[in-house]
């Protein structure tokens, strides 16, 4: 089993621990509603627990590969697409898992992107109640 079943399964499964090993120390996640990426595998795991718990009716429709430049370095790396939908506070969420791999075959980017704006919208405001609510994140209203 390549990355990339190994992660749609736990994915799937929900199962935390098994990323461990499929992620680089220093992996970035770039996400769909902050700028800078979550970067390091304790936060992108963090951050992935935050979502799996926000997504409802999450499945992968979808995968392709290929090669892209990262936004780290702009060196071209082994990339796969899983292609997702999921319900976010209601909203229907169409999405993409852009996964890049290092020399090892590990993930060292992580780029997701969500449409529509709505669901943006929904899943940003999810995510954020969710960091905060784990300790990942300061709250930014001070609670």
């Amino acid at each position: 089993m390549d990355t990339t079943e190994r992660f749609r399964a736990a994915v799937e499964k929900r199962d935390l621990t098994a990323l461990d090993d499929l992620f680089t120390e220093d992996i970035r996640f770039y996400s769909p509603v902050k700028f800078t990426p979550f970067e390091g595998r304790p936060m992108v795991i963090g951050l992935l627990g935050v979502l799996l718990r926000t997504f409802e009716d999450f499945r992968y429709v979808g995968r392709f590969a290929g090669a892209a430049e990262t936004s780290t370095d702009g060196e071209e790396a082994p990339s796969e697409i899983l292609l997702f939908r999921a319900v976010v506070n209601g909203k229907q969420i169409h999405g993409i898992d852009l996964l890049q791999f290092d020399e090892a075959g590990r993930v060292k980017e992580f780029t997701v992107m969500v449409r529509p704006m709505s669901a943006v919208q929904a899943l940003s405001e999810a995510v954020l109640a969710g960091l905060i609510a784990d300790g990942l994140v300061p709250d930014p209203a001070g609670h």
